[in-house]
């Protein structure tokens, strides 16, 4: 069963108006932006540079590298996923008015994702907020078990959505078919969930890496949820890329604020629930193949010390920071990620069309 038994008749909106609402929303993140970073500086809501590794050592590279951005504004991600809730609700007073007929706050379609953006948003707040203020331990910010228990109630909670109420419980594999999973299907759906929220917060460690493969990603399940019909959706994804355009203006090196986890767990996750919704989940790792590649660098190298004495195989992890410390250079590592990360989501296009 899938989103078609409960969703016979698909809203539609012309791509004219998903442009539209795309360069509103892009044009609101530029405008607003002055005044939030200087809200931030104000508030002195700036970078804590962490004193610890991911495996637990000194993080001596990244201080090295990243010492100057020390008091860098972060939180960025609440004027991304503002930008979006702002164009939602102004299509949807369009709707009301009778200007469309169609608003981007579609239930079969929007609904989740957008909730899952908004939740998630507000776990990397708090987690934010925490770190600046200095709470937790070494890191700063929320300790592992909330911030868990948090992931997993909004990702079963969708899990649940998807397979009691849309009636999803089977996963396409490419050049196969559907492969039926039944109850799996809301584990499945919480470790892609999870999983992919991680990898674009681990992602996010310098000038407009997250942020440039996110618009990559977007584009990618954009345009895959176009051809498939869910037009609702497609302008859903295509207001992410613009509100994370605009964040990208003023993203790249040097950054004049980063997005934080209120940005990268919420835009991770919401690009899982999208994957879920369009049924091209197996096509997210090669979408998405450079936040594949960071979540295991940084698995191989806690692996690697646990099992090989304290030998690391990376300099540093996540791996953007090893080829840092090849000496790579911030923006070279960057440019580079992101034309991998374009490549293959033009093959997973691709896959998801053909497959």
């Amino acid at each position: 069963m899938t989103i078609d038994d409960f969703t016979p008749v698909r809203p539609e909106i012309s791509l004219e108006s998903i442009l539209v609402y795309s360069v509103l929303t892009f044009l609101i993140g530029i405008c607003i932006t002055p005044c939030f970073v200087q809200f931030l500086k104000k508030n002195k809501i700036g970078k804590q540079l962490r004193v610890e590794a991911v495996d637990g050592g000194e993080a001596t590279i990244f201080r090295h590298f990243h010492q100057k951005k020390r008091g860098t504004p972060t939180m960025g991600g609440l004027l991304i996923w503002g930008s979006i809730l702002f164009t939602v609700v102004f299509s949807r007073i369009l709707s009301y008015i009778g200007v469309v007929e169609h608003s981007l706050l579609q239930r079969g379609q929007v609904y989740i994702p957008l909730f899952t953006l908004v939740s998630l948003g507000i776990l990397g707040a708090v987690d934010d907020y925490w770190s600046i203020l200095g709470f937790g331990k070494k890191k700063g910010g929320l300790d592992v078990l909330p911030k868990i228990i948090f992931l997993l109630l909004v990702s079963g909670f969708c899990g649940f959505w998807f397979y009691a109420r849309l009636g999803y419980d089977t996963i396409h594999m490419p050049f196969y078919g559907d492969l039926y999973i039944n109850g799996w299907y809301i584990p499945f759906f919480m470790f892609v969930l999870i999983g992919t929220a991680n990898a674009v917060n681990i992602t996010d460690g310098l000038d407009g890496l997250a942020g440039g493969l996110l618009v990559i990603a977007f584009i990618a399940f954009g345009t895959l949820a176009y051809l498939e019909g869910l037009y609702i959706l497609a302008g859903f994804c295509g207001i992410i890329v613009a509100a994370v355009s605009a964040f990208l203006w003023n993203n790249v090196p040097p950054a004049l604020f980063f997005m934080g986890d209120t940005g990268s767990l919420a835009l991770g996750g919401t690009l899982a629930v999208i994957a879920m919704m369009i049924d091209q989940v197996l096509v997210l790792p090669i979408i998405g193949i450079i936040f594949v590649v960071e979540m295991f660098s940084v698995i191989a190298q806690l692996l690697s010390k646990k099992l090989r004495n304290g030998k690391r195989i990376l300099k540093a992890a996540p791996i953007h920071h090893h080829f840092e410390a090849l000496g790579w250079g911030e923006s070279k590592v960057t440019m580079r990620l992101w034309i991998i990360g374009g490549f293959c989501a033009f093959l997973g296009v691709i896959v998801g069309v053909i497959g």
